[in-house]
């Protein structure tokens, strides 16, 4: 067998929960350790281990993805009232991935995987819709209250010297109501756009974003000035160098206009639409299982993963050892990103095109008719078998070795 490919860089690895984990290992010991001397500074974010730690671990992996600008991450649980009881835990620990989006200041991208015999609900759709969600404020940090009638209500700002200024919200007369305060800073949604430009170049894809500031002068607005403030100082010149282009709409022209295009570019959303349409989006392609994930810093660190959760359910059927058929592609995608990166950046072409091999191994698979049950479900192929999970990542990886 050929050498194993080296790399001359760690990347970070975020191991994870549940059925995720047990797949982990075995895209790692069938479909990269024969090929791939892998160096990577490991994490354990399985939530025993996040609880043992106090939460340090994720903190810890977030600061060393930061220090090597590389991450693949496993989905990890963010626990409930259940998840407390069900691990013993000592708190209701945060969500790993708004910790890590936190500390690396980070923007969301999320890209459906195309393959031939699934067709998106929107036939229209050729190419993939990259989501770009802005995840800061608005109503994720907002403030609300249930107002009585007769009550005046007021947004009132204090500056550092102690002046205020006053503008009425509205006077409650005849009714009882609710009021709610939303706020976003200029920083945030500065890291945003970069985060987005330098996306849009880095996939070649030209970048739409879209606001609502016909309506909201000030809040919306501001969001639209910052992008284009941005966008004509610092990469106006590089997107015609690409040959991809900018474009700002309103937010009903955007789906309007998203609903009859082919696809191929990257929209980006306010929080709230980029929570609504990277859902939308997901389902009308298929499935969340085909859906990859990064987190792009704005100065450019990366952090790869799946788009969906832990499969609890098929963990549980795995640990009384009972078959599953697990869609391990999002997890695999996410490896291959991080190693396609990790490659680029550190210029070794023999790693960026074992990623790009192990993608096509993977979507050769399943366009051959070799899948697991979700997909099986799905596709219009006619001659189709549903595999279980550990023979899904066989087949790629037979694949595999005749594209090497």
């Amino acid at each position: 067998m050929a050498e194993k490919i080296k790399m001359t860089t760690p990347l970070v690895e975020m191991d994870g929960d549940e059925m995720t984990r047990i797949i982990w290992k075995m895209i790692k010991d069938i479909l990269i350790y024969p090929y791939v001397d892998l160096k990577s500074e490991y994490y354990d974010l399985g939530l025993e281990y996040r609880n043992e730690t106090n939460d340090k671990v994720t903190v810890d992996s977030a600061e060393a993805t930061k220090k090597y600008g590389v991450a693949v991450k496993c989905a990890t649980i963010t626990p409930n009232a259940d998840r407390m009881t069900e691990y013993n835990l000592k708190e209701m620990w945060k969500s790993p991935n708004g910790t890590i989006r936190a500390i690396l200041d980070g923007t969301v991208f999320r890209t459906p995987i195309i393959v031939k015999g699934i067709t998106p609900y929107i036939p229209t759709w050729t190419k993939p819709i990259t989501i770009a969600r802005h995840a800061y404020g608005d109503v994720y940090k907002n403030t609300e209250m249930q107002v009585k009638d007769g009550a005046k209500c007021e947004l009132v700002v204090t500056d550092k010297d102690g002046k205020e200024t006053r503008q009425l919200i509205h006077e409650f007369k005849g009714s009882d109501g609710i009021i709610q305060g939303l706020h976003n800073i200029d920083k945030s949604i500065g890291s945003f756009a970069r985060a987005c430009f330098n996306f849009a170049l880095d996939s070649k894809k030209d970048l739409w974003f879209a606001s609502k500031d016909t309506i909201s002068k000030k809040y919306d607005h501001r969001f639209k000035d910052i992008f284009n403030e941005i966008f004509e100082a610092e990469y106006k010149e590089k997107f015609d160098e690409a040959g991809i282009e900018y474009f700002y709409t309103l937010i009903d022209d955007a789906v309007a206009r998203v609903v009859r295009s082919e696809g191929g570019y990257i929209w980006a959303c306010k929080n709230y639409d980029g929570d609504v349409m990277s859902d939308m989006v997901a389902t009308a392609y298929g499935s969340l299982a085909m859906m990859t994930s990064v987190l792009v810093s704005p100065d450019g660190v990366y952090e790869y993963e799946a788009a969906h959760g832990t499969v609890q359910r098929h963990y549980y059927k795995h640990l009384k050892g009972e078959e599953t058929s697990t869609n391990s592609v999002a997890t695999l995608f996410a490896w291959t990103g991080a190693l396609r990166k990790r490659g680029e950046l550190d210029k070794l072409p023999e790693l960026m095109n074992f990623a790009d091999k192990l993608e096509e191994a993977t979507i050769k698979t399943i366009e051959d008719g070799v899948m697991t049950g979700d997909l099986y479900l799905l596709s219009n192929l006619e001659n189709k078998k549903k595999v279980n999970t550990e023979d899904f990542l066989l087949a790629v990886n037979d694949r595999l070795k005749e594209m090497l």
